[in-house]
């Protein structure tokens, strides 16, 4: 199907270190969405911002230009496409 992304990356149960996206555009939003039964928090240490990311949050992100990450969480499984 057409899409306006690049790619898409899926993450099952991994803890995101700290990091900015290489391949997205400055200009652009990337787009997150969390799955699963978890407990996860997103950091945007750039922002000092923590934000709930339980299953069904969506975030735009420009990853580009801030650094983020999902430490180790407690309970549940994780799947995250970004």
């Amino acid at each position: 199907w057409p899409s306006i992304y690049v790619s898409i990356d899926v993450i099952v149960n991994q803890e995101t270190p700290p990091h900015l996206d290489k391949v997205s555009a400055p200009s652009l939003l990337d787009l997150l969405v969390s799955l699963g039964t978890h407990d996860a928090q997103f950091h945007i240490s750039d922002l000092s911002s923590i934000f709930g990311y339980q299953p069904g949050t969506m975030i735009y992100l420009a990853g580009k230009l801030l650094c983020h990450s999902v430490p180790k969480w407690e309970n549940g499984e994780r799947i995250a496409l970004a």
